[in-house]
């Protein structure tokens, strides 16, 4: 486990204008380490208002980063979490889905069987888009905001194994700070909505103390632009002042 602990104390060595680089260096180390070619991150969040027609009881993918992406892999995932957001899902999905609420990681074919393996879904989401087998782990920070790590091989490549599987969830498990500050960093788990690219790149930049005007020069911004952004996103944190963001932060919102 040593080289587990080493990993989370490199992740605890970012400070909040990184959490991209903390994300990416995680993903980058967890492929090194289970021997994937490619991750995934999502944050994923229960809607309120749920019609009792959707089997995805609410669930949508609302942020999802890739660590290494191309067009026909960023368009298969598009296509997955617009299915998602009309509350349609394949089985693989549902039955990760069943397990919403507690920590979880299954390798595709802990969901499915042999038979879905050789049906249409499988081909177009997959081998059309290079990929092999994946495995996904979720970790719930509150009852309806979980962040949900993916890992792929390439088309000809070994399935994932259950010490594999075992050894991400391990190292998973272990973090939910990590999890929160990436759900953060991009407007979820208490924002009312999902910050944009500029709030999330204003947002990293005050959370280290620096007066709107330095970030202001920083960004190659007006400092009345700056202002007006950081107006929004005290509003969508529901805060009025920077020590009040900085407590929902280090998990202290009061």
């Amino acid at each position: 486990m040593d080289d587990v602990y080493r990993l989370w104390d490199e992740l605890a060595d970012f400070d909040a204008a990184r959490c991209d680089e903390a994300l990416l260096h995680f993903m980058r180390s967890l492929c090194a380490r289970i021997g994937a070619d490619n991750a995934i991150w999502l944050g994923v969040i229960r809607a309120d208002e749920v019609g009792p027609e959707d089997p995805t009881g609410g669930w949508r993918a609302v942020v999802v980063r890739n660590l290494e992406s191309t067009p026909l892999l960023d368009t298969v995932v598009q296509k997955q979490k617009d299915l998602l957001d009309k509350g349609v899902a394949d089985v693989a999905t549902l039955k990760h889905l069943e397990g919403a609420g507690r920590f979880r990681a299954n390798r595709l074919c802990d969901v499915v069987g042999p038979d879905w393996f050789e049906a249409d879904y499988y081909r177009s989401y997959y081998l059309d888009a290079g990929l092999e087998d994946a495995m996904l782990s979720a970790f719930p920070v509150n009852q309806d905001t979980e962040s949900w790590f993916g890992l792929h091989r390439r088309t000809g490549q070994r399935r994932f194994s259950e010490a594999e599987r075992d050894d991400m969830a391990r190292i998973l498990r272990g973090i939910k700070w990590f999890h929160r500050q990436v759900l953060l960093s991009h407007g979820l788990l208490v924002a009312a909505s999902p910050l944009t690219a500029a709030e999330r790149k204003v947002l990293h930049l005050f959370l280290t103390g620096l007066p709107e005007k330095l970030i202001a020069e920083r960004l190659g911004r007006s400092q009345h632009t700056i202002h007006d952004t950081v107006a929004s996103i005290y509003r969508k944190f529901g805060v009025s002042s920077r020590s009040a963001l900085m407590a929902i932060w280090l998990g202290h919102p009061g």
